[in-house]
């Protein structure tokens, strides 16, 4: 990724909010600095909301703005991507029990130090947003498209074949960021001491990636389910660590359409609020989800990066079709995320660190149904 390029798209996205400029010389600088800013821009795009707040014993479910400004909440504060210069090793094939111990989950979060607001990412307005035909809709970062254009691309086929071979796995789901995990329950407040990560795979989000893998199961999709932890010994290098085991997988196993990142999201208020996105399907809550789609302006390495969108805007439509409610914007912007490797490449994040593993598992277990779906829509018909 040209880091330069990343960081002058990101002070231009932040520039409107920003009164006084940044002396930042290069992108290893700027990275906490941005980070900063995003949750700033999610304090000033929420601020308006006055009267219905959360407490540590009043919970409330508030609606997003539904506004163009919004940009902070979809800009995915936690997956700043870092480019080393250095080879990226690969994980041992499975986590150990060294590892899996290493960051257990606490046994007493009961300390009420902050909020935690539930919040329902509804439908927005705006120049960079539209809406998809079947469901849901798209935030557009890109200069190389158009609105129209997008909306074009959006009603394409995707780009793979989804025929299913018995033994030979289809799916790939993994975790760069393995270790990001969730509050123990529902509850609208958090304990500070905790910083919402695990290598506990019960409690993070391998454990989102096995209930998507479940449904895969259940739909006789064969599908990997890479549960190494990428982030534990250098979460800058996490994305390396996570290309290096993809390419060896792809490489073993050429049959594998598509490689789903699954993370969750870190939304917070600059008072230090965290937000918990939540939809209501079948009377249950489930952690909205984001997919996110990059694009490129030719410096990031990602050629065929629209035939990523193509199954990003099929999916979105089956999820949010089905469970009304679920999605938040498809983001699609400059990011890379390890995109180049198939055309049915994505990162998704389910929920944030306010939401309960409960909810995340839910979303998890909708995404797997929704994802099978498009796999079996897309099946060629028999021949006659």
């Amino acid at each position: 990724m040209n880091r330069r390029s990343v960081f002058l798209r990101s002070v231009g996205l932040v520039a409107g909010i920003i009164v006084l400029p940044l002396g930042i010389w290069g992108f290893s600088f700027a990275a906490p600095a941005l980070s900063g800013v995003t949750a700033a821009s999610a304090a000033l795009t929420l601020g308006g909301r006055t009267g219905t707040v959360s407490s540590p014993d009043k919970p409330v479910l508030l609606g997003a703005p539904v506004s163009a400004g919004c940009f902070g909440l979809e800009a995915a504060p936690e997956e700043i991507q870092y480019i080393s210069s250095e080879p990226a090793e690969i994980p041992s094939p499975k986590p150990s029990d060294e590892v899996i111990a290493a960051l257990p989950y606490p046994d007493d979060l009961d300390s009420a130090d902050g909020v935690i607001q539930k919040l329902n990412f509804g439908h927005y307005d705006g120049p960079q947003y539209f809406d998809l035909d079947g469901g849901g809709q798209v935030r557009s970062g890109s200069a190389e498209y158009t609105v129209d254009e997008l909306i074009a691309e959006s009603r394409k086929p995707i780009d793979f074949s989804t025929e299913i071979t018995p033994g030979e796995p289809l799916v790939l789901i993994y975790h760069t960021h393995t270790t990001e995990s969730y509050e123990p329950s529902d509850r609208p407040f958090y304990d500070a001491s905790f910083d919402s990560r695990t290598t506990d795979p019960e409690k993070n989000v391998v454990a989102v990636g096995e209930r998507i893998c479940r449904e895969l199961d259940a739909a006789g999709i064969p599908y990997i389910h890479d549960t190494l932890v990428h982030d534990l010994e250098s979460y800058n290098a996490a994305y390396d660590s996570s290309r290096a085991t993809v390419k060896e997988l792809l490489a073993q196993y050429p049959s594998i359409m598509i490689a789903l990142d699954i993370h969750r999201d870190g939304l917070q208020r600059e008072d230090g609020t965290r937000l918990s996105p939540v939809a209501e399907i079948d009377g249950r809550e489930a952690a909205q989800i984001m997919i996110i789609s990059g694009c490129d302006d030719g410096s990031l390495g990602l050629p065929e990066y629209i035939k990523n969108f193509h199954f990003a805007c099929a999916l979105q439509q089956q999820l949010e079709s089905s469970y009304a409610g679920l999605t938040r914007p498809i983001l699609f912007d400059y990011r890379h995320y390890n995109q180049d490797l198939t055309a049915g490449s994505l990162l998704i994040e389910v929920g944030s660190h306010g939401n309960c593993l409960d909810q995340a598992l839910f979303a998890g277990e909708l995404v797997g149904k929704g994802l099978a779906e498009v796999i079996k829509q897309n099946q060629t018909p028999p021949a006659e």
